[in-house]
């Protein structure tokens, strides 16, 4: 497989956990019904749509925005604002639709990952290391 492949792979599953959670987060009754298979069909279905997307946009020059945190953050927030509005109807009907809150939700999660997963996760590796050290040492 070839490198651009790969990347394009990774980008999915990436693009795919992101809005499947935010979805999952902004649906009404998501945490009381978290094991509810109708809430999870629709959030996998989101984020299938959303990697789908991503991969997609990897063939125009806006794929040059990925490489920008802040860039990055903004197309998965608006491709996940576009794969909740295709995977489902809006269950609020109010100032703020579902797929707005969602995209939004998705695109914070892509920034908290981008600045958690940087460096093979060494912010994540670097607070594990000080909390056993806290509660061991």
């Amino acid at each position: 497989m070839s490198e651009d492949w790969k990347r394009r792979v990774r980008l999915f599953v990436l693009r795919f956990w992101q809005p499947a959670s935010a979805c999952m987060t902004c649906m009404p009754g998501s945490w009381t019904n978290i094991m509810s298979a109708a809430h999870w069909v629709i959030a996998v279905r989101t984020g299938l749509i959303t990697g789908a997307l991503a991969v997609l946009l990897t063939f125009t020059p806006a794929a040059k925005l990925y490489s920008n945190r802040y860039g990055n953050a903004l197309i998965v927030g608006l491709l996940t604002m576009l794969g909740d509005t295709l995977s489902h109807p809006d269950h609020y009907h109010g100032l703020l639709p579902e797929p707005v809150r969602t995209g939004v939700i998705s695109g914070l999660l892509a920034l908290a990952a981008s600045y958690l997963l940087e460096g093979r996760a060494r912010r994540l590796r670097a607070a594990w290391a000080w909390i056993s050290t806290k509660r061991y040492g």
